[in-house]
């Protein structure tokens, strides 16, 4: 196999993996209306548990997306 293809196919299952865990993560783990966030301080609110997880497996599955969209521009360059 021709290593163009190998990284072509790896490439879109990181693109998949990182969209459905990012669109997951944005319904599923933000926090919602009726949380205790309110009670923080905005300038502690990162420090709120539930939002400390919910930015940190954001910015995990957008960045393995932007990875994964500059592999599959590389593969199509190349």
């Amino acid at each position: 196999m021709p290593m163009d293809i190998v990284l072509y196919i790896v490439a879109c299952l990181l693109f998949l993996v990182s969209l459905t865990g990012y669109i997951f993560v944005r319904i599923r783990l933000r926090p919602r209306d009726d949380s205790d966030l309110d009670d923080y301080y905005h300038e502690f609110e990162e420090e709120h548990p539930g939002y400390a997880r919910y930015l940190r497996w954001s910015r995990i599955t957008f960045t393995g997306a932007v990875i994964a969209a500059m592999l599959l521009l590389l593969t199509r360059v190349f």
